[in-house]
């Protein structure tokens, strides 16, 4: 059976299930293409940071921040673009970077959740108006006789509109728990990861009284030391004495 006419013998509850479909596979799509980037590069982007920083913070910074495309690149170099900072101060720019990345993988999430539960309800609201419309035309002269037969294909092609919300729900659902999947296994990564850094950080933390291994930010500018900037002297007032 060709799909356009079972779509349309779906009945008026078809378009919504269409523009949720359309929806959740735009997600779908963009969502997997997002995690297969991640998961690609990932391990080779902590390990070379992490294998960095146990020699020279500076080379580690450079790395993460040649990786700052990649969450885990923008995670480990939150802290170490800090143009001095202690332990503390390393630890909550690991955590408010490692929220900052898990809200952005989650993205796509709500949508998806509405779809799940949306679809499988607007297909039993399809059923249930396909019903009404097969039992209505039901005569109770016609009982018994062959011209119910048309009622019963109308009843069949009624629940064409569950299955397929149910089918979209479905679909959804997989991918949905791939997502989140996804997520509890970043955020073991990124437990993992802010640990050892912390760990070097604390065992060996950058020297800041030399310039040659401070770790300092792009187009990062010190402030004025107070009392240091010397403003011009006011004029005297001109001599009116005669």
């Amino acid at each position: 059976m060709d799909i356009l006419d079972l779509f349309y013998k779906g009945g008026p509850a078809m378009w919504p299930l269409l523009v949720l479909s359309v929806l959740s596979l735009s997600v779908i799509f963009e969502r997997s293409w997002f995690w297969l980037r991640i998961l690609t590069q990932e391990k080779q982007i902590v390990d070379r940071i992490l294998d960095a920083a146990q020699d020279n913070w500076q080379v580690a910074a450079d790395i993460a921040r040649q990786a700052s495309n990649q969450p885990a690149g923008r995670f480990l170099y939150a802290p170490l673009r800090l143009a001095k900072s202690d332990a503390e101060t390393f630890r909550l720019a690991l955590e408010a970077s490692a929220e900052d990345e898990l809200a952005g993988m989650r993205r796509g999430e709500k949508l998806l959740e509405a779809v799940i539960a949306l679809a499988p309800l607007l297909g039993l609201l399809g059923t249930v108006l396909g019903l009404i419309r097969a039992l209505r035309a039901i005569r109770i002269g016609d009982l018994g006789t062959e011209s119910t037969a048309g009622v019963t294909t109308g009843i069949g092609e009624s629940l064409i509109a569950t299955a397929t919300g149910l089918i979209v729900a479905i679909i959804s659902l997989v991918f949905y728990r791939l997502f989140q999947s996804f997520v509890v296994n970043q955020i073991k990564v990124f437990r993992k990861a802010g640990n050892e850094m912390e760990l070097l950080y604390r065992q060996s933390p950058p020297d800041f009284s030399n310039n040659t291994s401070a770790i300092v930010p792009e187009n990062f500018t010190p402030p004025r030391k107070p009392g240091k900037t010397k403003f011009p002297e006011p004029p005297e007032p001109p001599n009116t004495a005669n």
